[in-house]
């Protein structure tokens, strides 16, 4: 465990409020996860699962009032994402239980975290978060679904996102990224910002796992029912991946989960809500974990 390295793009409070960060490394396989871990070791911890094309630093807004919470907050970079490495043969969501649960079981054994642990999983952290659960339900008592895919609900409206890695200045890609953030992540224009922007840019240029196609499947709603942990959802109301099937995505939830949690959609929020509507997200997820 060592202190951990904060990207320069964070804003001066943002780097105050998450100086305190320790560095975690897990290995499985041959291929290392890295951690970052907030908050003393002996508290409930709540395990932030990021998105596609991410890193923990989606959740940038959201790890210093859960640790003033009283949480242990661990946020991995997932396999293939950020610091950790790409394992052989990991190409989709399908493949990363077995590495969260060995990666976990690693930091319980050393003493990084208690025993009653919440996983809450953003978009594709989402599905991350219900298959590992369905495979090692002792791992954790309550999964959060943030944005989650995989529910088999399509919306035709959507606007396709677009390449970058093929433009030549970063001028030309700052457009690109600027495009696929309002097309996807966020709601409101104002909310893309300078971090939100740095962030996004540090993040898909570390993204070693392309053509995933799981998320347009229904892989979530398969694995609901297996689900022996309580399942609580929370969605921007403008989340693009569900404009308009919003209300029937809340009943399908409620209907297939095994064991239904609560539901929280956030006024005026797009799909990265965690971050748009950061204030808001945080009161419905510490409502949740409280529970």
């Amino acid at each position: 465990m060592n202190a951990a390295v904060l990207p320069d793009f964070l804003t001066r409070d943002l780097r105050q409020a998450l100086a305190d960060a320790q560095r975690l490394e897990t290995h499985w396989q041959g291929a290392r996860m890295v951690w970052h871990g907030w908050g003393a070791a002996h508290r409930p911890s709540v395990v932030l699962l990021h998105g596609g094309s991410g890193s923990w630093t989606h959740w940038v807004h959201n790890i210093d009032p859960l640790r003033d919470a009283g949480w242990r907050v661990l946020v991995p970079d997932l396999p293939g994402f950020g610091d950790s490495d790409l394992p052989s043969g990991c190409t989709d969501v399908d493949a990363l239980p077995a590495h969260l649960h060995a990666g976990f079981q690693q930091l319980q054994q050393s003493g990084q975290c208690a025993d009653e642990v919440s996983v809450v999983g953003f978009s594709f952290g989402g599905m991350a978060g219900a298959l590992w659960l369905a495979e090692h339900a002792q791992d954790a008592q309550r999964l959060v679904l943030v944005g989650a895919p995989g529910m088999g609900l399509t919306v035709p409206e959507r606007i396709p996102l677009k390449g970058w890695r093929h433009l030549p200045t970063p001028e030309a890609q700052e457009v690109v990224h600027r495009h696929n953030l309002m097309a996807l992540m966020l709601q409101n224009p104002n909310s893309l910002d300078d971090l939100a922007l740095s962030l996004h840019a540090a993040n898909v240029a570390r993204d070693r796992m392309p053509r995933r196609r799981m998320s347009s499947t229904d892989i979530v709603a398969q694995t609901l029912p297996q689900l022996q942990v309580p399942v609580s959802a929370i969605y921007g109301e403008h989340d693009a991946l569900y404009k308009g099937r919003l209300p029937e995505l809340q009943v399908a939830m409620q209907r297939q989960a095994a064991h239904w949690g609560q539901w929280h959609t956030v006024a005026g929020a797009g799909h990265w809500v965690q971050y748009e509507a950061a204030q808001t997200f945080n009161a419905a997820l510490l409502e949740i974990l409280g529970a």
